[in-house]
């Protein structure tokens, strides 16, 4: 098959480079991608949100199925414009509608799907600058902390969690004031949910699913979750405490209610749910659904898939999931990413990446995987940073070991020995990834 995948990120990468496993792969395609994808694939220039580019680009190349790695493509309705194109109906496509990527690109719509279909989720409410008044009874009303969310797509950074009720106050003007620009100009605040974070991803055809191996991510810049939230500084699959009785729940009570309820509001969805879960007390709460998968936990989560991820993307697309197994590995995967100083405020670009052995490093040596998230190729042929996450590096700790612990300190040592030997100016990383995890397990 000829497989195009839109995105540029570690995500993409490592999605590419995952579908370029399989058998059914006759040629592999990424738009616009970076210099990772460009060692397993064919670069397309363009950007996804380029409607009339994406279908250039699947017309020439004669494109058999299109993956979309980022969710903005989606919300602004690319799956819709497929559909309504003669020459691209043809074309498998995995990614819902502009009306199932809402569960995304609007908090308050999934707050209030959610409460429809009595899906576990924290309590809530609205709010735009004309209901200013009743925002700030509704904080009084809650306990600290406080949960202030941007309702449209804000690049994974609209979220606010003041401890003090006159920063929270504070924050929700500046919020509706433009923080996040149009993102904001709505705000939902909720109730802070106390507990413990975990990312659950469904690949559906609207009826049948397949779970893929979850993870957990780290949000905040600083070690310990201190700082400003990111896009994401690492992530470990799997996570302890999801355990068969937790997934059960989780099934039973968020994936199945959701699909149940996509099907009774005519949606036809097909593509991915993420779960954004808190487990409260053994008990999983919805904190929010993305549509697409995360960054950087999937970088994670693909090198724990051992069957044919792009086999299960084309049932996907055709709607016979129904017929697909996952096999997922039991090797521990720990991923840590590296950032330009100053992420997630200001940050420089093109700074010279030293190590060409980064660029050919594509498929994994050792236990360890190098996927490209902000690099670029400039004018001397030279790698620099192009973006504020530059790299996500993915170790893999054996499954031979017969000690939880001892496979995420072997992820972590092999993780962090990579990190160490990337250099460029102002380089930044997380030193903590995976050892909450591993304080879990002595504990438990």
């Amino acid at each position: 098959m000829n497989v195009l995948v839109l995105g540029s990120g570690g995500r993409e990468h490592a999605i590419a480079w995952k579908i370029r496993q399989s058998p059914l792969c006759t040629n592999l395609f990424v738009m616009p991608g970076n210099p990772g994808c460009g060692q397993i694939s064919t670069l397309i220039s363009g950007s996804p949100k380029d409607f009339s580019a994406v279908k250039e680009a699947v017309v020439n190349n004669h494109i058999e199925i299109v993956v979309v790695g980022p969710e903005e493509p989606l919300v602004l309705g690319l799956r819709d414009y497929f559909e309504a194109d003669e020459e691209l109906k043809r074309v498998l496509f995995v990614g819902p509608g502009k009306e199932g990527a809402r569960l995304e690109g609007s908090k308050e719509f999934a707050k209030e799907f959610m409460q429809k279909y009595s899906i576990p989720t924290a309590a809530f409410k609205s709010f735009s600058s004309e209901t200013i008044a009743e925002a700030d009874r509704f904080l009084e009303s809650l306990k600290a902390p406080y949960v202030l969310k941007a309702d449209g797509l804000a690049a994974g950074k609209g979220v606010v969690i003041p401890n003090e009720i006159e920063k929270a106050k504070e924050e929700l003007r500046s919020m509706l004031s433009g923080k996040f620009g149009s993102a904001s100009s709505r705000v939902v605040i909720e109730q802070f949910l106390k507990g413990i974070e975990v990312s659950v991803f469904v690949l559906t055809d609207g009826k049948d699913y397949l779970v893929l191996p979850e993870a957990k991510d780290y949000k905040r810049i600083g070690d310990g979750d201190t700082g400003l939230n990111t896009g994401g500084m690492g992530a470990v699959s799997p996570v302890p405490f999801v355990t068969e009785e937790f997934m059960g729940k989780v099934r039973s009570r968020i994936i199945e209610p959701t699909l149940k309820g996509l099907q009774n509001e005519g949606i036809d969805y097909k593509g991915f749910i993420f779960l954004g879960l808190m487990n409260c007390g053994g008990d999983p709460y919805v904190i929010e659904y993305n549509v697409r998968m995360g960054d950087p936990e999937t970088e994670a989560v693909m090198t724990r898939i051992d069957s044919d991820f792009l086999s299960h993307l084309v049932a996907c697309a055709k709607g016979e999931l129904k017929n697909e197994t996952i096999e997922i590995s039991e090797e521990n995967a720990l991923t840590v990413v590296c950032v330009s100083g100053g992420y997630p405020e200001s940050y420089r670009k093109g700074m010279k990446i030293s190590g060409d052995i980064l660029i050919r490093e594509n498929t994994f040596s050792g236990k360890v995987m190098i996927f490209h998230s902000g690099t670029s190729i400039n004018g001397e042929g030279e790698l620099v940073t192009s973006g504020g996450r530059v790299f996500a590096v993915t170790a893999n700790g054996s499954y031979l070991s017969e000690s939880d612990i001892q496979k995420i300190e072997d992820g972590r040592q092999a993780a962090y020995d990579k990190v160490e030997k990337i250099s460029f100016e102002g380089k930044n990383f997380r030193k903590d990834i995976g050892l909450d995890i591993i304080r879990y397990i002595k504990e438990s």
